[in-house]
């Protein structure tokens, strides 16, 4: 990643000219380990399932249990915390995440377990509000969509390499001493959080030195914008998320019954998405993707058209092509929808914008899986990408409209 290079320049927080390196960075380490934990059961289902002695859905289920607390929890304890300075704050989560996981490595049965993730959701779903509104303490405005791709791209490559170097530990080692290793390394990690971060005050107040600039240069438009903007993107955060999660939860009958590839390729496939969004994730944050709204279309339009093409099962080739197109195009939209959040929010309540998207996008994901399993039994797994481009129409026409509404909007505050 060519983010890396520049780790050791100035990181001094807010800078116009210059991005904070080290605590991007560290910020990405973060979200690298909390996604690696969330989808940690995912890869070690059969270890889990015949040391707990419970089938492999209900293993599955502890990825459930992390989403649903999310939405449940997230909102109102950023509301109830938002006094407390944000980098005491996130480093108090980073350890909660870190001794939940350990503590997952010890529970001898599957009840005490699942309590164990519901503390884990808590403490996942906090920091989730906390980090998605970090970038905006520590870049200027011109920089928030760089800013915000790199720290996101912590949880493209946890789905690159932490859960696939996770699971080949626990399937060499056993299952307890991934949780364990997982978890010594989110305690280190809130270390270097704490020692990284610059120190900064509560929910919406300004940190030390230039980070007032980098809120302020957003706060007076999006101050009289209100909340409007931020609902706007969380209704298309949810619809998205629906159909990326309908789809995904199904991903193996998708590759194997409507592009046509071997139950061999289907691990080849998955990485070679993940790498394509990895691309994609890139150049959300790049000049290219400088107009969050243009951009942001056009990456759901391609995902559109690449789920059209899949479901009219053109042959292997075109459909694996279509799939990388998939990867690439879907990499960009979370970083790219974050940023618009950012954008759109008013800078004392960016922690519960945040909160807000982390609650919809979570919502996306339990909502996709009933979704894609409602589709797949009634009508077939070749229906799943049709849905989901439909959803992406959807979701297209409520950007279109509600950047509209927030230009109207500017013009008569203007005037």
């Amino acid at each position: 990643m060519t983010f890396l290079m520049p780790i050791l320049s100035s990181s001094r927080a807010g800078a116009t000219d210059t991005m904070p390196w080290r605590a991007l960075v560290a910020l990405a380490a973060a979200v690298f380990l909390s996604i690696t934990i969330e989808m940690l059961p995912t890869g070690l289902l059969p270890e889990m399932s015949a040391d707990l002695g419970v089938g492999a859905p209900l293993v599955g289920l502890l990825v459930s249990v992390f989403a649903f607390t999310v939405v449940v929890t997230s909102t109102p304890l950023t509301a109830l915390l938002k006094r407390m300075p944000r980098r005491t704050l996130i480093t108090m989560v980073l350890v909660v995440l870190g001794l939940s996981t350990a503590a997952s490595a010890l529970v001898p049965d599957y009840g005490q377990l699942v309590a164990v993730r519901i503390v884990g959701g808590v403490a996942h779903g906090l920091f989730w509000a906390l980090v998605g509104a970090y970038p905006a303490r520590l870049v200027a405005e011109q920089h928030l969509g760089r800013a915000v791709s790199v720290v996101l791209g912590g949880g493209t490559l946890a789905l690159i390499a932490g859960v696939p170097l996770a699971t080949a530990l626990g399937q060499a080692v056993g299952w307890r001493w991934a949780f364990g290793v997982v978890a010594l390394l989110t305690l280190v990690g809130a270390l270097v959080v704490r020692l990284v971060l610059p120190a900064d005050g509560a929910a919406g107040a300004a940190a030390p030195s230039s980070t007032t600039s980098a809120v302020g240069i957003a706060a007076p438009t999006a101050g009289r914008r209100g909340m409007r903007g931020v609902i706007a993107v969380s209704i298309v955060t949810a619809i998205v998320m629906i159909g990326q999660y309908a789809a995904l939860t199904y991903v193996a009958p998708l590759l194997t019954g409507v592009v046509g590839a071997s139950p061999a390729a289907v691990a080849p496939l998955l990485f070679a998405s993940g790498l394509a969004g990895a691309v994609g994730l890139l150049v959300a944050g790049s000049p290219i993707a400088r107009d969050s709204v243009r951009a942001l279309v056009g990456a759901m339009l391609l995902l559109a058209i690449a789920l059209l093409v899949i479901a009219a099962e053109p042959g292997l080739w075109p459909a694996i092509i279509a799939y990388t197109a998939w990867g690439f195009a879907f990499g960009a939209i979370p970083p790219l929808l974050q940023t618009r959040l950012l954008q759109a929010a008013p800078a004392d309540r960016r922690d519960a914008a945040s909160a807000l998207y982390t609650t919809a996008f979570n919502i996306g994901i339990g909502g996709g899986a009933l979704v894609g399993a409602v589709l797949f039994d009634a009508v077939g797994i070749g229906a799943v990408p049709v849905a989901y481009a439909v959803l992406l129409v959807v979701a297209m026409f409520v950007v279109v409209r509600s950047s509209r509404a927030e230009r109207a909007r500017a013009r008569v505050v203007e005037a």
